[in-house]
């Protein structure tokens, strides 16, 4: 009896704890609420300040095709918790969307456009947006594909929501390869192996076997997979195809070489053999978000958090074009003129700002953009004059073919007329209301008057175009968070 009734009132106190999170998690406040427990790594970048044009008119980074940072804050309110400031990267909150972009003209790989609207949340500023994408290549033309799947399997992985996950994640990519695609398994825990050589698609239920043989143990020997994985990637590249290898871990690597350092300094290594990396974070606890997002950006690659089966979807099916690349070396160069803008402010993109010099560069490393991928930037500003006598801006944009080693240049004016933000198109205001969500959950210094509402106004009649229903859900995201 006195078993039965310590077991209840345990349960009581667990039912009170997680209602109590959950009311947390959608406060909207400035309370941070992880466990005690918790060991994720994050690196907190100071966010871009306003710039005077007379002094610095120029602007210049590198392109982030990656959408972690949203889905890794996602997983944080549906657990009933407040994501720390320092995982929130505006800009993949931003870019975890696809926007409805035009096609590149004839001849290159990229599109593209700007637009100007007043800010919702300092009525005095502006916004400008620049948005860009990667030309849509149909799925018999896709080249073919030599995958490398490289999969953590040490303790620390023994979760539903880490190797479990995983499982489920690749058995659904091998369900998307074509016959003439080709894929191995590394794995890695105390040492690195080769749970399968390369194998055709057509084999499928043999790939699906090994997947299924996988199993978590040990220590982490993260650095030694990664060579291992490269090295068969390698052995069997295409040319002229896509050659990648695809990380799955929650980053808590432990043996080897193992800082962040350590590891960007191997992947940089690796990016010169034409092989490209995804990394895909998993679970929570001891994520080390840090590393992931840097060594996928050192690596000629992108980030991904998966969360949950619908993002298995998205980075395995709905997107899996991304895993093409049409742009890589993508550089963003924006040139303000004095006499139309007094100051400006790019939104996210902290750890992608490169020297003025480093624009005309080839053998400065930038992002890549995938198939059909759109990518969205936007400046905060002050102008001086909206009556539109000039243009406000030139917006440049740098990148390599995936076949070629110099550069291309494209350019755009942003010269068009500013609108009213409820006048504007479903692009800016869906943009706009995704960026107020990262400045508010940022706790930023430049939220001025956001508030939930205003994130709801902008966003609710900015969903017609929504492929896969990600913009309704962020709407429904927002909506709960009270």
């Amino acid at each position: 009896m006195k078993t039965k009734l310590s077991l209840i009132i345990l349960c009581l106190l667990l039912v009170s704890l997680i209602s109590c999170n959950k009311d947390n998690a959608f406060s909207g406040g400035d309370i941070e609420s992880l466990p005690d427990t918790y060991d994720e790594k994050y690196k907190d970048y100071e966010e871009n300040p306003f710039m005077k044009v007379s002094d610095q008119p120029i602007s210049t980074f590198s392109v982030d095709a990656d959408g972690g940072s949203y889905a890794n804050m996602r997983r944080f309110l549906y657990l009933g918790q407040t994501p720390p400031k320092a995982s929130v990267r505006i800009e993949e909150y931003i870019n975890y969307f696809t926007f409805d972009y035009k096609e590149p003209v004839s001849g290159e790989n990229v599109s593209l456009e700007s637009e100007i609207s007043k800010c919702t949340w300092n009525t005095e500023h502006y916004l400008i947006r620049l948005g860009m994408k990667g030309m849509t290549i149909p799925i018999s033309e896709l080249p073919n594909s030599n995958y490398v799947l490289l999969i953590d399997v040490s303790g620390s992985m023994n979760s539903p929501d880490k190797l479990g996950i995983l499982k489920t994640g690749f058995k659904t990519l091998i369900d998307n390869l074509r016959d003439q695609d080709r894929i191995a398994i590394v794995t890695y825990a105390g040492q690195a192996g080769v749970l399968l050589e390369s194998t055709y698609g057509d084999e499928r239920d043999k790939i699906k076997s090994a997947i299924d043989k996988l199993g978590a143990s040990g220590s982490t020997a993260g650095a030694a997979g990664i060579t291992t994985a490269y090295e068969i990637a390698q052995k069997n590249f295409i040319a002229n195809g896509n050659n990648r290898v695809i990380l799955g871990t929650d980053g808590d690597f432990n043996v080897g070489p193992s800082s962040t350092d350590d590891l960007v300094k191997i992947i940089e290594e690796k990016r010169e053999s034409g092989i490209y990396l995804t990394v895909l974070g998993v679970g929570e606890g001891n994520l080390n978000d840090n590393m992931m997002e840097q060594i996928a950006n050192k690596g000629n690659g992108n980030y991904e958090y998966v969360d949950n089966a619908k993002q298995l979807q998205k980075v395995f099916t709905q997107e899996i074009s991304k895993f093409y690349t049409v742009a890589k070396d993508s550089k963003i160069q924006v040139t303000f003129n004095q006499n139309m803008v007094e100051s400006y402010r790019l939104i996210g993109y902290e750890n992608r700002k490169l020297n003025t010099e480093d624009f005309a560069n080839d053998s400065t490393d930038a992002g890549e953009i995938g198939a059909s991928q759109t990518i969205t930037a936007l400046y905060e500003v002050v102008l001086l004059d909206v009556l539109n006598k000039e243009k406000y801006a030139q917006f440049d944009f740098r990148y390599k073919k995936p076949e070629e080693a110099q550069s291309r240049l494209i350019t755009h004016d942003v010269s068009m007329v500013p609108k009213e933000l409820n006048s504007s198109s479903e692009n800016m205001r869906f943009a706009v209301s995704v960026a107020g969500l990262g400045l508010m959950m940022k706790q930023s210094e430049f939220k001025g008057t956001l508030t939930k509402q205003m994130l709801l106004n902008l966003g609710k009649d900015a969903i017609t175009f929504d492929p896969n229903g990600y913009r309704k859900e962020f709407i429904e995201l927002v909506t709960n968070w009270n």
